[in-house]
């Protein structure tokens, strides 16, 4: 009957609903065909699925995030990141990606990153006379950043369902952000030399200490959230809380931000929150069911039974989670396969830590792959730019961001150096 369960999943989101009600409703038709628990069984699953300290970090980062946004602090990151790399053959390319490695210690979204800063981004490049493809395309790929380098909604999401340290998991996504950041800066130095891509400006180091005195206090907020949490005076909820404050009075110094501006982006987030709540939910009750009926024992039996070679599960399970990104939304997706895959790769002597950020870094290129990749749909609005060619003209940014899984994967120090070096 188990197999029920899968396919009633497949005909909902076939038929456009919603992820958070295919999950539930096939939970539902499940509970009602077998009988094996009491109906109330399914709220109270649901119910405890989100019952969790840790999760109050997701809406206070949203806010944060949109916060930063609302307050035009993503001007000034991207004036500073102009004076920081503008110089490089294809400046604003590179801008676009340093821009998005800043905002990523602030919103632990890439859909965050993708509409804050891609309006800004695209704007500048199409005025600079870059394809507006190619603009599209880095403005998607570096947007995966986001939810690498800390904070992190994805891994927050993960930390729960793992049992493990959310702080942690958000240092170990740090060194690999910035070698993301750095492969997607190489790719698009070869573009710039072969499209012939004009460098923005040339380096003027009185433009940089300029754009950085006026940036300060934004740039600042990351060092709040990631020193806070690096030096244990905050823990991952709190720092959130903190970003949360910060934003806010910087948009009341700068007065960027009136009340109406916060009543509308604190709506969003109760929306957002809401969405994600929801998807978290429908996703538990689903994958309760996979556990007791034995289904996640008997994957990790069928993985182990194929090899007992640590690399060669990995290798396999980043296939799976591959696919898993074309068709399922991200946080969704970690709900659901982490019970089903941390106990095998834990078996063979995988840190939870490291394998946390595969699959967090792993789903993030899923956001860049049709049929349901959010980012690219954000910013086929954004760029007024037909989806489908969005997504041929990220194609190319694939490949740096596969062999940083890679590295990550089969080099567990890039992954875990930093976090055994703070919390030893």
């Amino acid at each position: 009957m188990i197999a029920v369960l899968f396919i009633s999943m497949l005909i909902l989101i076939v038929i456009g609903a919603p992820i958070a009600i295919a999950l539930g409703g096939s939970s539902m038709i499940w509970v009602y065909l077998t009988n094996a628990v009491p109906d109330f069984a399914i709220l109270h699953r649901m119910v405890m699925g989100v019952d969790s300290f840790p999760l109050l970090a997701v809406p206070f980062f949203i806010l944060a995030g949109s916060l930063m946004n609302a307050a035009g602090l993503t001007n000034q990151i991207f004036d500073f990141a102009k004076a920081c790399v503008g110089w490089l053959p294809g400046g604003l390319g590179h801008v676009n990606i340093g821009a998005s490695i800043i905002f990523a210690g602030m919103s632990g979204a890439a859909v965050a990153d993708a509409g804050g800063l891609g309006t800004i981004e695209i704007k500048a490049m199409d005025d600079a006379g870059y394809d507006r493809d190619f603009s599209v395309a880095v403005t998607a790929a570096s947007s995966t950043i986001g939810p690498i380098i800390p904070p992190s909604l994805p891994m927050v999401i993960y930390g729960v369902m793992a049992s493990t340290s959310i702080g942690a998991l958000f240092i170990a996504g740090f060194i690999p952000g910035l070698i993301m950041g750095l492969s997607l800066s190489i790719l698009v130095y070869y573009f710039a030399k072969k499209r012939h891509y004009p460098k923005d400006s040339s380096f003027s180091l009185k433009r940089l200490g300029v754009t950085f005195i006026r940036g300060l206090p934004a740039l600042f907020s990351p060092v709040i959230i990631i020193g806070g949490i690096a030096t244990g005076v905050f823990t991952p909820t709190e720092a959130a809380i903190a970003a949360v404050a910060y934003s806010l009075i910087l948009g009341f110094v700068y007065r960027t931000m009136t009340v109406k501006k916060f009543m509308a982006v604190s709506m969003e987030t109760i929306e957002s929150t809401a969405v994600i709540l929801l998807i978290v939910a429908g996703a538990s009750i689903f994958a309760w069911i996979l556990t007791a009926n034995r289904v996640t024992e008997n994957f990790a039996s069928a993985l182990l039974a194929f090899s007992q070679n640590k690399y060669v599960v990995l290798m396999l399970i980043n296939i799976i989670l591959f696919v898993v990104g074309f068709f399922m939304e991200t946080l969704a997706a970690i709900t659901i396969l982490t019970p089903v895959l941390l106990p095998t790769v834990v078996a063979l002597g995988v840190d939870p830590i490291h394998f946390g950020v595969i699959m967090v870094l792993n789903l993030m290129i899923g956001l860049l792959t049709p049929p349901v990749g959010m980012v690219l749909y954000v910013l086929s609005r954004v760029a007024k730019v037909p989806f489908e060619r969005c997504a041929v003209a990220t194609l190319p940014f694939l490949i740096p961001l596969v062999t940083v899984l890679m590295l990550v994967t089969f080099v567990e120090p890039i992954a875990m150096w930093l976090p055994r070096l703070i919390f030893q």
